[in-house]
């Protein structure tokens, strides 16, 4: 998985950046391997005004779905940061587990058509215990 950390109107220090990628790698966790590549871009909205103007935008790009876009504004970059990326980790984890269930729901739903609606009665298995008497 690729991270891309990029900043507009401020010089992205090497703390901050370190930062950043350990609070993304805490919140995918294992569901990195679904990941393509997350772009973070950080930004400071009002200058040297201050106020809560601390932008973390990130974006994160799944395997087989639309990409995930979680955007955080803090007076604090630090923790602009762990908000968006602990929302990330939650999103990601919530559009899994539906992708999961919907998978898992199709494949059910295609062997409970063949199993229990069967073309014929003569398509049913025989056995022993069953007979089936014209």
């Amino acid at each position: 998985m690729q991270i891309d950390i990029q900043s507009r109107g401020f010089t992205l220090t090497e703390s901050l950046r370190r930062h950043a990628e350990r609070r993304l790698q805490f919140a995918i966790g294992p569901m990195s391997e679904n990941l393509r590549a997350i772009a973070m871009r950080l930004s400071d909205e009002n200058g040297p005004r201050g106020g809560e103007d601390k932008l973390c935008r990130i974006q994160a790009s799944l395997a087989g779905a639309p990409p995930v876009v979680i955007e955080d504004v803090q007076s604090n970059l630090y923790v602009a940061i762990d908000r968006a990326a602990d929302r990330l980790g939650r999103t990601v984890a919530r559009r899994l587990h539906r992708q999961r269930r919907a998978r898992r729901s199709l494949g059910r739903a295609g062997l409970a058509d063949r199993v229990l609606a069967p073309e014929s009665i003569e398509d049913l298995p025989q056995s022993g215990a069953l007979r089936i008497c014209n």
